[in-house]
């Protein structure tokens, strides 16, 4: 038997998302970057590369998105 995975909607920066309500909220938590990489610099010009792309799609125009790292070959 398939576990039951429960989706839930909520209001995201003004926007309506799907979320897994098991895992909402805990995308810093699972996220390599927010887990001491020394890389990460976020608002800052020596910001990772991939940490940027990937904040920058997900702010692409049709609502948030977020997409935790589970893995990189640049973490420090």
């Amino acid at each position: 038997m398939t576990e039951v995975i429960e989706i839930d909607a909520y209001e995201h920066h003004g926007v309506l998302v799907a979320v897994i309500k098991e895992v909402q909220g805990k995308h810093r938590e699972h996220c390599l970057c927010h887990q001491g990489c020394k890389k990460f610099k976020p608002g800052k010009p020596d910001n990772c590369v991939y940490a940027q792309h990937n904040y920058s799609f997900c702010c692409m125009p049709g609502g948030p998105m977020v997409m935790p790292v589970y893995e990189c070959a640049d973490y420090e």
